[in-house]
């Protein structure tokens, strides 16, 4: 069942939502973890870096005057609705709305839609509420699932029919939207369970890498965590770090079932590490080698690389300002990550003067004519007459 909340129900939400985070930092300052107060002002630095990154990629177009009277130019036009598919699973992932909500603000969406499955207790999560509400979200409706994709593709009487839907989810989700793209709605790309990838060699910190390996593995039982290095002995450091690392971790049993997918790979030299990199397309890269912005020139297939020891993936998932809404699953061969562009249109216009129609015109007539395409000529030729005898309107 779907959900809506209506604009009462909504601030009521967001004041109890408010209030039990409230409470809940609270808590966390007692143990010596985190003030209220810390946490807002770094989400606040987390979503003006997303702010910044995304707004820097405006669009300006300009007229170009291909021929003397003929002047072609672009005009970027925001996509009216989207919807945002924020996954529930085991973890709130309020980082998602932000990766979202804020470049569909900035690209000018008049309707942000958001679908996010309850919780057990059938409450949104409050920091995913709390995100939404900072970040320019319209409506918010309780529905998870291949369900929430159908409902944003085709509407219900709640639920307003979008343009175009974003975000990622499970294989069940990313099959989905694959399926109502064929005719209904337009999608970012497939976005399905989560991957890394570490291209590393022997200079590499198997802490640091161990460290990035599980960072992905614990998104959900069905990530994948892969180490490609030109070093045994760093490959052997590692397997032993994960295990170490791994038990420490409060989503131990998540991470171990997703490292049964995982692989860490030994190969002879760093073009062979390259090549197979390209091959695997994966969505993060992570790359930890002594000169790893010359290897990072050879990379061509990516969703979104990081770059030195200093750099990982989790930066990228919250505050750097790159989006985390990138392609999985070997996708990244052909599509890019969200970006400001996922929520534009292009509109091509052309303007063509006497001057310029004398000139393309015969080239418009040869072409047509050899298409055999006889009405396409006509359009130009009687527009050629008329000008011949001193009428251009």
């Amino acid at each position: 069942m779907v959900k809506q909340l209506n604009q009462r129900q909504y601030f009521l939400l967001l004041y109890f939502a408010a209030m039990e985070m409230h409470f809940r930092f609270r808590l966390l300052l007692r143990k010596g973890k985190v003030g209220a107060s810390g946490f807002c002002a770094k989400f606040a630095h987390a979503k003006q870096n997303i702010e910044g990154f995304h707004a820097a990629q405006r669009f300006e177009g300009k007229k170009v005057q291909t021929q003397p009277g003929v002047t072609c130019w672009q005009k970027a036009v925001a996509i009216e609705k989207v919807g945002l598919y924020i996954p529930g699973g085991t973890a709130p992932l309020f980082s998602t709305v932000l990766m979202l909500a804020v470049p569909a603000r900035i690209a000018g969406c008049k309707e942000i839609v958001l679908c996010t499955p309850p919780g057990r207790d059938g409450k949104v999560h409050p920091a995913v509420l709390f995100a939404a509400k900072v970040a320019g979200v319209n409506r918010i409706f309780k529905a998870g699932g291949i369900q929430a994709i159908a409902a944003m593709a085709y509407g219900t009487e709640s639920v307003p029919k979008v343009y175009k839907i974003f975000g990622p989810g499970n294989q069940y989700v990313t099959a989905a939207k694959q399926l109502v793209s064929l005719r209904d709605v337009a999608i970012d790309m497939p976005a399905g369970p989560s991957e890394v990838e570490v291209l590393a060699d022997e200079t590499a910190n198997p802490i640091f890498v161990a460290a990035d390996l599980l960072s992905q593995a614990e998104h959900g039982v069905d990530s994948q965590a892969i180490l490609i290095t030109t070093s045994v002995e760093l490959q052997q450091a590692v397997k032993v770090e994960v295990e170490r690392q791994l038990a420490l971790l409060p989503r131990k049993e998540i991470a171990e079932k997703s490292l049964a997918n995982s692989k860490l790979i030994v190969v002879d030299s760093m073009t062979e590490a390259i090549e197979l990199t390209n091959a695997y397309a994966p969505e993060h890269l992570i790359i930890e080698t002594e000169d790893y912005l010359s290897v990072a020139e050879r990379i061509v297939n990516a969703g979104s690389v990081f770059l030195g020891s200093l750099t990982p993936e989790s930066a990228g998932d919250y505050a750097s300002g790159t989006n985390h809404t990138l392609p999985t699953n070997g996708y990244a061969k052909a599509y890019s990550g969200v970006s400001l562009d996922s929520f534009i249109r292009k509109i091509t216009f052309q303007e063509i003067k006497p001057e310029g129609l004398n000139i393309i015109g015969p080239a418009i007539e040869l072409m047509a004519a050899n298409e055999q395409l006889d009405a396409h000529k006509n359009a130009v030729s009687v527009r050629l007459g008329q000008l011949e005898n001193g009428n251009g309107n």
